[in-house]
């Protein structure tokens, strides 16, 4: 990722200075053409930036907030702190999920925005 940043940062130098030394017609002033070559070079570089970096990040959260409003009773889940367990009650009211872990089967009620991942897989889940 921070290659990723860096020649993202490095092309946009080289456009900065790329458009910096576009040829000026008549009294130094621009020419027309120019200008539009300068704007299709930075709208360019803008869609690159949003399908390289924008549209992946937003694809993930989408599937990770399905993820977490599709996780069941019964499901095996592995919190963002590193807790696994067993779902064995949805709270809708307060948004959160109880959790059932270890040997002596302790009840954790934790968030469900910290479900870090569902670990058991559905008949649903595997025919995609």
């Amino acid at each position: 990722m921070k290659k990723l940043i860096a020649l993202i940062l490095t092309i946009s130098l080289a456009l900065v200075a790329f458009t910096g030394c576009m040829p000026t017609g008549e009294g130094g002033e621009a020419n027309n053409g120019s200008m539009f070559i300068m704007l299709g070079i930075y709208a360019v570089f803008f869609v690159i930036l949003y399908f390289v970096l924008f549209r992946p990040q937003n694809k993930k959260k989408k599937k990770e907030a399905a993820m977490k409003k599709n996780a069941q009773v019964g499901d095996e889940i592995t919190t963002i702190g590193g807790i696994s367990g067993r779902i064995i009650a949805i709270k809708e009211e307060e948004d959160s999920i109880v959790i059932e872990t270890g040997s002596d089967k302790s009840k954790l009620k934790v968030k469900r925005w910290a479900i870090g991942s569902v670990d058991t897989i559905h008949e649903d889940d595997a025919a995609k």
